[in-house]
């Protein structure tokens, strides 16, 4: 079995993956790093419902980027959209990693929200 970690930052929670079954959120692409965020009770913004049709799931991949699936041309239509656009940028609705190596994703502060209907 192949794990790998990844850490969420700012907040410095660090969660080990199991490549073979990853937490599951629900939303986004199975495996991307929004579905796996939810599942371990990361919130992270996601307006569209994860279909990548808007950018509010923008993170930064700062480390582990290489183990991740390429953009496409749609994520990348949406992260034009995006406030604070890096080169390290992904929509984690999209943003598979693959399990080779360990992530350190930060949150951007828009991006966390803190208060949800209902919590």
């Amino acid at each position: 079995m192949a794990f790998f970690q990844v850490r969420f930052q700012p907040s410095e929670k660090t969660f080990e993956i199991d490549s073979a079954a990853r937490p599951e959120g629900g939303i986004g692409e199975p495996g991307s790093l929004l579905d796996v965020a939810l599942g371990l009770g990361i919130d992270i913004d996601h307006a569209c419902g994860g279909v990548g049709a808007c950018s509010t799931c923008h993170v930064i991949v700062k480390e582990g980027l290489d183990s991740c699936n390429p953009s496409s041309e749609k994520e990348d239509d949406q992260l034009e959209k995006a406030p604070g656009l890096t080169p390290q940028s992904r929509l984690a609705c999209q943003c598979i990693p693959n399990g080779t190596c360990n992530l350190v994703v930060q949150v951007p502060d828009w991006n966390r929200n803190l208060v949800r209907e209902g919590h």
